[in-house]
């Protein structure tokens, strides 16, 4: 467990009323130290985040909710007239880094638990993307844990050891600066239950109980340390919602008394919908933004998400198939880049999935070949910064973001005048390579062993030499519910249908090694309902979280 701290001390006396009325109810278990992020003064700054922008949340997903109807309908997406006048006018520019984020050149991604925070902290990376979304399975534990964790960490008093008694620590002299995930809009987190002032209760908003616990108890801490309250958000769809969370922010920064702009965000362009609103995001959110980040995985499955009823034309191939360097991914990175240095924010790569094997040379090897390729793209396509999910990739990213940086930490003055991308180019989904068998049948093993290392409160697994996350499970389940529904076969000629998906399904299991406490038939029964049922659930961490991973 994390060395025992003194309880924090609450300087932000506006968010610490004398008597305090409980309308954020905690209905999770006692966890150790949990009373030191679930304080009063932390409830109370929950409860005036809900109050204010619970209802606006709620208007925002009913957005979402329309727009996938007017898709599947036929409508496509397209940049808006409407703001037009936003795109054209040449005079604005964002708030860009904050303390801390000058150079982004490769950033490590991961979960919040303590033994993978000490290993963020001694990585020797620029950035740790502290992530509490799609690598972070949110059990009670993890959300509480995570939070303890980071604090900790701020403050440089976390230690961790092991249950085979190995002690960690962070050693390095410089430690990332950090960027905190909260969950995306559509999560919630059942283990709080907010009552608003007419006395209707629900379930806290996991977007809002992530955000504001990090940004009560460490705000003011990392100011003073010279860094800053940094988040990555997620998932976004348009720009009302990035409006929303620059409103967030104000607000928070009025609250905890912290000056305007304090609070830096980088926005992961990981939708469909979003790719046609990269200015419009940058604009409404100018005053906190500090960049765009290319995430690769979510965009994938909300290209198949959205289009999955569209028809064939519309059907991609093995998920091995789908590179970086297809047309519609092309289109997309290459527009994230051009409009972020035209607006002076920096456009950060996203994650390569291949990762090493300190015990497999030959794993490992191919694997920084796939990466040095991945990041050598990035780095001269005008990306200022990365992403990889291990340590010991950093040095293979980092020559290659050196190579073309040099000294500077960024190349925000390239501007890419020449990139020119459409509509149609955007939606440029024809790839020309086919459905295999095998194909289908990773999808099924990686999506049963995520799934079931996800029940267990993993979220970032290594599965085959590539590391898995919620992101990437949802494109192994969604492929195969839209080859399903598409009426499509394999390229050895067999058809895909539920039938011959379910007997994949029994035959993967049986070939699994099972072990004491394992969630495989879980595993497999929510898989069968994500990608075999009729319905398609717009996430299957939503159905999973509630079903698997309340606390009764």
């Amino acid at each position: 467990m994390t060395t025992t701290q003194a309880a924090p001390q609450q300087t932000r006396s506006a968010t610490t009323p004398a008597s305090f009325s409980p309308r954020m109810e905690i209905l999770g278990r006692p966890l150790e130290r949990s009373g030191e992020i679930l304080t009063p003064g932390a409830l109370q700054f929950l409860t005036e985040l809900h109050d204010r922008f619970a209802s606006k949340r709620h208007e925002r997903l009913a957005d979402r909710q329309r727009r996938r109807y007017e898709i599947g309908n036929g409508r496509d997406p397209k940049f808006r007239e409407d703001t037009r006048s936003i795109r054209e006018d040449a005079n604005w520019h964002v708030a860009g880094a904050g303390p801390g984020l000058e150079d982004r050149r490769v950033e490590i991604t991961g979960p919040t638990d303590p033994k993978m925070t000490i290993n963020a902290m001694n990585s020797g990376a620029r950035v740790w993307l502290a992530d509490q979304e799609d690598a972070t399975s949110p059990t009670w534990q993890n959300v509480i844990g995570g939070q303890l964790s980071l604090f900790d960490a701020i403050r440089d008093q976390l230690s961790f050891t092991s249950p085979e008694g190995k002690e960690y620590r962070v050693t390095a002299e410089r430690t990332p600066t950090i960027v905190m995930r909260p969950r995306g809009w559509h999560l919630v987190e059942k283990h709080l239950r907010f009552v608003d002032a007419r006395g209707q209760a629900g379930a806290a908003s996991g977007s809002l109980v992530d955000f504001g616990l990090y940004a009560f108890h460490n705000a003011r801490e990392l100011v003073e340390r010279g860094r800053g309250p940094y988040f990555y958000i997620a998932k976004l769809e348009s720009s009302e919602e990035a409006k929303l969370w620059d409103d967030i922010f104000t607000f928070t920064e009025q609250t905890l008394g912290l000056d305007h702009g304090t609070i830096r965000a980088t926005v992961l362009i990981e939708t469909l919908p979003a790719a046609f609103e990269m200015e419009e995001i940058l604009y409404v959110m100018r005053d906190h933004i500090a960049g765009l980040n290319a995430g690769r995985w979510d965009y994938i499955f909300s290209i198949i998400k959205n289009y999955r009823g569209r028809g064939a034309r519309f059907v991609l191939p093995d998920r091995s198939e789908v590179t970086m360097t297809v047309p519609f991914m092309r289109a997309y990175t290459e527009l994230l880049v051009k409009t972020c240095h035209k607006r002076g924010a920096h456009a950060i790569g996203g994650m390569s999935a291949f990762i090493p094997n300190r015990r497999d040379p030959e794993v490992t090897a191919r694997a920084e070949e796939k990466v040095r390729a991945d990041k050598h793209r990035e780095a001269n396509d005008g990306f200022d910064g990365t992403w990889v999910a291990h340590p010991d990739l950093i040095p293979v990213a980092q020559a290659e973001f050196d190579a073309v940086l040099g000294d500077r930490p960024n190349q925000l003055e390239r501007q890419r005048d020449d990139v020119h991308v459409t509509a149609a180019d955007l939606l440029n989904v024809h790839i020309g390579r086919d459905i295999t068998e095998a194909g289908v049948r990773d999808n099924v093993s990686i999506g049963l062993r995520y799934i079931e290392a996800w029940l267990r409160g993993l979220g970032a697994v290594a599965i085959d030499n590539l590391m898995e996350d919620a992101a990437t499970a949802e494109i192994s389940r969604s492929q195969i519910w839209q080859w399903i529904h598409q009426d499509q076969s394999t390229a050895e000629g067999t058809r895909i249908t539920r039938e011959w998906v379910a007997e994949v399904m029994q035959e993967t299991l049986v070939s699994f090694e099972r072990f004491e406490g394992d969630r495989y038939e879980d595993a497999a029964e929510l898989f069968a309902d994500v990608a075999l049922g009729d319905d398609f659930p717009t996430f299957l961490t939503v159905p999973a979280y509630s079903r698997y991973l309340v606390d009764a």
